[in-house]
């Protein structure tokens, strides 16, 4: 962020828990939702709720434009190390007594008594999963590789639709499992496929949730394809591919 007026803060109300090494180290109502990305939003956590006996000075310091200048800190709990920090002096007063910890050095997160992956959730991201009978082709270096009337269209704030396809409708000899994995806030778990078609290898071109989270259980076990680097046919009728960091 360039300046203050750019930083988005607004006061969320779902109860945030993060734990490290079988400890709950913040327990709060009173979340910040502070955008330092436009993506999604980082928690800032009020210091009054945050078990401030776990952290320790590192003395280390964080320069952001936007913010100031923050104080680092170890959060050492059972053997266990993460990492926060506080902007003693913030640019922006709202931040003032809050501390961030940093995701992935936690062991887990929670909104209420659900456990959440990767990074907060944004309140304005949706998603939408919405079966369809409209004619899904899609092909890889000329050859048709799923063909399908019976897919599912996932539409996600910010990002092109999916069209998610049952295995049966989709040529699995052309597929095959690879070790990537990539987790989502939303929908949970992914698993990979790279396609081959004749000489030519498409790398984790493909992939699906078998077990996805709660709200996008209707895209379980289906497969989807980056639109991005295959070309997609809705009722026969080529789409074009869109422009993303996946392309």
């Amino acid at each position: 962020m360039a300046d203050n007026e750019r930083l988005r803060v607004e006061r969320g109300s779902k109860r945030i828990r993060a734990m490290l090494g079988g400890e709950v180290v913040v327990d709060t109502t009173r979340p910040l939702l502070v955008w330092e990305v436009p993506y999604y939003p980082t928690y800032y956590l009020p210091a009054t709720d945050v078990r401030t006996v776990f952290l320790i000075e590192t003395g280390n310091t964080r320069r952001s434009p936007s913010r100031g200048e923050a104080t680092e800190y170890a959060v050492k709990v059972n053997g266990s190390e993460g990492l926060a920090y506080t902007y003693p002096e913030p640019k922006v007063p709202a931040l003032a007594d809050h501390y961030v910890f940093v995701w992935n050095t936690m062991d887990h997160w929670f909104e209420e008594e659900e456990e959440v992956y990767v990074h907060p959730r944004d309140p304005y991201t949706r998603v939408d999963i919405l079966p369809s009978s409209r004619r899904v082709r899609i092909e890889i270096d000329g050859e048709t590789v799923a063909d399908s009337s019976n897919g599912s269209f996932l539409h996600e704030t910010g990002l092109p639709i999916r069209y998610y396809l049952p295995k049966v409708d989709v040529r699995m000899d052309l597929l095959t499992p690879t070790d990537k994995a990539t987790q989502c806030p939303y929908k949970g778990t992914a698993r990979y496929w790279t396609v081959t078609v004749g000489a030519n290898v498409h790398e984790d071109i493909a992939w699906a949730y078998d077990t996805p989270l709660p709200e996008s259980m209707r895209i379980a076990g289906l497969i989807a394809f980056y639109n991005e680097r295959v070309d997609t046919y809705v009722d026969e009728v080529l789409q074009e591919r869109p422009k993303t960091k996946f392309s």
